[in-house]
């Protein structure tokens, strides 16, 4: 099957930036769409970005403007750079990737442990 190792999280100050990254390894024969979600104590997990394999991106309202999603395929790897940030934005997240490995005729969803977010002074 496929591995999703997520790296970039961490301590940030409001008004800050980080950018996440996301590398998928195993017997891949192809991915389609690449995403982040994201969930905090006691509310439900929910998509903060998403890319599909033609380079369209969709992003949840409140990160329109301070969050960019890009991929590169060459290295089956997906990031989320994260500008002005606020403590509202404190969250696990979690990446995501609709994918087709070995011979199979159809994708699988695969999920990454999850990396911690903390925006706070």
């Amino acid at each position: 099957q496929v591995q999703l190792v997520e790296s970039g999280g961490g301590l940030v100050q409001p008004g800050g930036s980080l950018r996440l990254a996301c590398a998928a390894s195993g017997d891949i024969f192809s991915i389609n769409t690449m995403g982040w979600y994201r969930q905090a104590p006691g509310k439900q997990r929910e998509l903060v970005a998403r890319i599909t394999n033609g380079g369209a991106s969709t992003y949840i309202d409140s990160a329109k403007d301070r969050f960019t999603i890009s991929r590169d395929n060459a290295k089956n790897t997906v990031y989320l750079h994260m500008n002005s940030l606020k403590p509202e934005d404190t969250a696990v997240y979690y990446c995501n990737v609709l994918a087709r490995y070995g011979t199979s005729l159809r994708d699988y969803d695969y999920w990454g442990q999850g990396t911690q977010v903390t925006v706070s002074s």
